[in-house]
């Protein structure tokens, strides 16, 4: 017969395993629906232009954001802060900026509150994936 401090420590293991897994699954991101972030990014398309329409509006063309050094895209005039914010837009970084892009690059001219929720962050990112630079999709 096993005593009662040896199937405490196993009981007290085994939810600790359990507690590990289920904050790995919490951590984990949304699954991203590009079809809903189309939806999401109108309330970015008064700025931003994106597929076969070129050029700018008051904002860059977000097509072929990924990869892109922020700040570079020729034919837009960046805030200075934008310029030296140095990173290349992948989905961690350009989801982090789509949540609170001032507080991201204080200083940029991109006045938008942002997007507090994780899943219209993700969808908004799986929608921009999909252009190439020249706005075809790929």
């Amino acid at each position: 017969m096993k005593s009662k401090p040896v199937i405490r420590l196993k009981l007290l293991t085994a939810g600790i395993g359990l507690a590990t897994l289920s904050g790995a699954a919490a951590a984990a991101p949304p699954k991203a629906d590009a079809v809903h972030g189309q939806q999401v990014f109108a309330r970015c398309a008064a700025c931003h232009v994106i597929g076969s329409t070129p050029g700018t509006r008051m904002g860059p063309s977000l097509n072929g954001v990924f990869d892109r050094k922020a700040g570079t895209l020729a034919g837009y005039t960046y805030s200075a802060a934008m310029k030296k914010f140095g990173l290349k837009w992948d989905a961690p970084t350009l989801a982090r900026f789509l949540q609170a892009p001032m507080k991201v690059v204080p200083g940029t001219k991109m006045a938008f509150p942002g997007l507090p929720n994780a899943q219209d962050q993700a969808d908004v990112v799986a929608y921009l994936k999909q252009y190439r630079a020249d706005g075809t999709k790929k």
